[in-house]
């Protein structure tokens, strides 16, 4: 089954309301926290052996804007270097309890602003939604997808 010609227009479009929907709730912290610093806790928190070498290859950066970013993130208190207990050469970056503190309020902050949105639209519109979307992530993800053919399964 081929796909309409315009999901990926409509998919385009939800995401740019659903970044509508999330900004305001992560309005608060703009003027202390950029929205790439914010990332750059983000994938260390769920990362907890980055460096700044691995960081530069999140972000797609050169080493040493990871560098500076985590100087700005360092001198206001939601980043710390520390030394790696296996390797004292190597230095992780550990994002600090303010920063965990600042994380969790966005996330629930960001919760809480799609549930306003999905509290508008009926049961059966929000599990299809969930569907879709737990697919979207699967057919996204690297590696072999487990995906279901509409159309009849060949055999050799």
């Amino acid at each position: 089954m081929e796909q309409p010609p315009d999901l990926a227009a409509a998919i385009a479009a939800a995401a740019e309301v659903l970044v509508g929907v999330l900004d305001p709730a992560g309005s608060r912290h703009r003027m202390t926290v950029s929205p790439t610093q914010l990332r750059v806790l983000s994938l260390i928190s769920s990362r907890p052996a980055t460096n700044v070498n691995r960081l530069a290859e999140l972000l797609d950066v050169v080493p040493s804007s990871a560098s500076r970013l985590c100087d700005r993130l360092e001198a206001i208190g939601l980043l710390r270097r520390a030394a790696d207990p296996r390797d004292r050469r190597e230095v992780r970056l550990v994002p600090t309890a303010a920063a965990e503190a600042l994380l969790g309020e966005l996330v629930e902050r960001r919760h809480r602003a799609i549930g306003a949105v999905l509290d508008r639209m009926p049961p059966r519109t929000q599990h299809e939604l969930l569907l879709a979307l737990l697919a979207f992530g699967q057919a996204a993800a690297p590696g072999p997808v487990d995906a279901q053919s509409d159309s009849p399964a060949r055999t050799a």
